[in-house]
């Protein structure tokens, strides 16, 4: 565990490059530091972030008035199938390292930045995969009794880019998560209808992990999904946006306003539907510019800051010119999906 240090500029620790200081920062380096940190604020009535790799973080020009605890937290512990990460891990360094295992399981979900806590909280997910499908617990700390948990996947809560950890935001502190993860060598069923396309197999089909994950990492690189300090684009906090999910009445009143809107029809009878397409076709394509804030030019979803030039309030005042594009033209309300501290979109 680091001293607390005050004023320390969060951007640095964002991958927009965004957010001012905090009034006071600290790095954790285990769990129990962690929980030692978090407690102590709370018995002083201190507001608390928890930061992770800050790739679904938006955070003010004004920073956070508080105690900033950035987690770095190690550990990997294998027992047949069951993998044990603590929440400091990086979550791509995780994927590559299973795959080379040969472990099944988390292979779609390759160049995602960020590190292993936000998983669950996010139900990360791409290309047909979700953390999910593959947790089978999180040790947590919860704040609101002040004890160390140890959930089961079906306390989690978990649906599409959800939890039940947003439904209590920040009460819950990820410590670590186990997943389940098949030592087989090949990918799961491929899901997804552009990755099969660019593993020339039929959905369904399974084929050699690194095969899938090369695959990913190639389409997600163009999308400027993937970190790289030489593409503008990744500069991002990632998906802005969620895909919006209608219920069958929603559904028919966009069908209205936009014809043969494309779709994915849900088991539970709710309609997907691309955010991409609708932020599209409301007028803003891709490379659109509000400012020094722009949306990227390979992924409509990614709200950037190109230059390094832009403020929190240049980025969030071209998130809501969207939402509300948006709403106007097809009557759907985008949710985002990163975390805004500070400040509201």
């Amino acid at each position: 565990m680091t001293e607390r240090v005050s004023g320390v500029r969060l951007a640095p620790y964002t991958t927009l490059g965004l957010g001012g200081p905090a009034k006071a920062f600290v790095t954790a380096g285990s769990a129990e530091e962690i929980v030692e940190l978090v407690a102590a604020a709370d018995r002083a009535g201190e507001p608390v972030l928890v930061l992770g790799g800050g790739s679904n973080l938006v955070v003010s020009d004004e920073g956070f008035d508080g105690l900033v605890v950035r987690v770095a937290s190690r550990g990997i512990e294998i027992d047949g199938d069951r993998v044990t990460v603590q929440a400091g891990e990086d979550w791509d360094a995780l994927v590559a390292r299973t795959v080379a295992e040969g472990r099944s399981g988390i292979e779609c979900l390759s160049g995602i930045p960020g590190l292993v806590g936000s998983t669950p909280i996010q139900n990360v997910g791409a290309y047909g995969q979700e953390v999910s499908q593959t947790i089978t617990g999180v040790r947590v700390y919860d704040r609101g009794t002040g004890e160390v948990n140890d959930l089961t996947a079906g306390e989690c809560g978990f649906a599409y880019r959800h939890s039940a950890f947003k439904e209590e935001v920040g009460r819950h502190v990820v410590l670590a998560v186990t997943y389940g993860l098949a030592e087989d060598g090949m990918s799961g069923p491929v899901a997804y209808r552009e990755l099969a396309s660019r593993l020339g197999v039929a959905l369904g089909e399974r084929v050699p992990l690194a095969e899938a994950r090369a695959a990913v990492l190639e389409l997600r690189r163009g999308k400027g999904m993937v970190l790289d300090p030489d593409d503008p684009d990744t500069r991002s906090a990632g998906s802005f946006f969620t895909n919006p999910l209608l219920t069958a009445g929603e559904a028919a009143e966009l069908e209205l306003r936009a014809p043969g809107f494309p779709r994915w029809d849900m088991p539970d009878g709710s309609v997907k539907v691309p955010a991409a397409w609708l932020i599209e076709n409301a007028g803003f394509p891709k490379g659109y510019r509000r400012g020094p804030a722009r949306i990227s030019t390979k992924h409509t979803l990614a709200m950037t800051n190109p230059e390094m030039s832009a403020t929190t309030a240049d980025l969030l005042d071209l998130a809501r010119e969207v939402r509300d594009g948006v709403l106007e033209k097809f009557g759907v309300t985008l949710v985002n999906e990163p975390v805004v501290v500070g400040t509201r979109l």
